[in-house]
């Protein structure tokens, strides 16, 4: 299993941004969705996300909440997520968990961070809560040597940024753009703006997400953020396909055209 310490560390002797792949944990099903990681791994993906199904995504757009609907009408529990995470990381990636508070609250706080942790993940992003909001979280997460991802948007202020990444480990998730998930056909202009400012406050790691759907989108972004994120991408790359079969081999060759992005790169330092 690698840390994300040890992924960035890599990234950047190779001069590259680190490929961060997202697929909720049960879709199309639980064991198609750990062949879909899997995949996605083999077609050069740094780093998994494993989405929490949850019945109100906010952040979310409608490709995933599509997904996520299935996965929950199909009964998946976040101990199905555990197992997915366990399955991941055996394949020797950081295995994080993509969530927002509800469900880890329901499960147990201190449960769900052992959990996590015992089955080989290495961190998690909230979704939904602020530094100031998250001390029950902090207090569980440290013991476990978990990652607390929070995020940052082009709407943060200076202040608010400051307070997101003293806060954060791991590395810090910028926001390219304001609204919900789902691939778009540019980058946000101001992505870069906020890794500028993101980097002026912390020396963490920033990976830029929301929109990234193919390899020159995500060079775009690999010329001045640590990490590439892309989910609904991925997601889309599953819904659209004939055949689980077909699901498999369609995120493989996306993960190999967005890695070919992130090569071309040359995240800043």
């Amino acid at each position: 299993m690698s840390s994300l310490a040890d992924l960035f560390e890599r990234t950047r002797a190779e001069d590259r941004a680190a490929l961060i792949g997202y697929l909720p944990a049960g879709f199309p099903s639980v064991a198609g969705a750990i062949d879909a990681m899997h995949a996605m791994v083999d077609g050069g993906v740094d780093a998994i996300e494993v989405g929490l199904p949850y019945s109100d995504p906010l952040l979310d757009g409608p490709t995933i909440q599509e997904a996520v609907d299935r996965a929950l009408t199909a009964g998946v529990t976040t101990t199905d997520v555990m197992d997915t995470v366990r399955a991941v990381a055996a394949k020797g990636v950081p295995t994080m968990v993509m969530s927002y508070w509800n469900p880890i609250e329901r499960f147990g706080v201190e449960r769900f961070a052992h959990e996590l942790a015992s089955a080989g993940g290495v961190g998690v992003i909230t979704a939904d809560i602020t530094p100031e909001e998250a001390g029950e979280w902090i207090s569980a997460s440290e013991p476990e040597g978990l990652a607390r991802i929070f995020l940052v948007a082009p709407s943060s202020t200076t202040a608010r940024i400051a307070i997101t990444a003293d806060a954060a480990s791991g590395f810090v998730y910028a926001a390219a753009v304001m609204g919900v998930t789902g691939a778009r056909d540019q980058v946000g202009s101001s992505a870069r703006e906020l890794v500028e400012r993101t980097r002026a406050a912390t020396s963490l790691p920033i990976c830029v997400g929301l929109g990234v759907s193919s390899g020159r989108q995500a060079a775009e972004i690999a010329e001045f953020a640590d990490g590439v994120i892309v989910g609904s991408a991925f997601v889309r790359a599953l819904l659209d396909a004939p055949t689980p079969a077909a699901g498999i081999d369609r995120v493989r060759a996306l993960a190999v055209d967005l890695r070919s992005g992130v090569a071309r790169g040359n995240p800043a330092t």
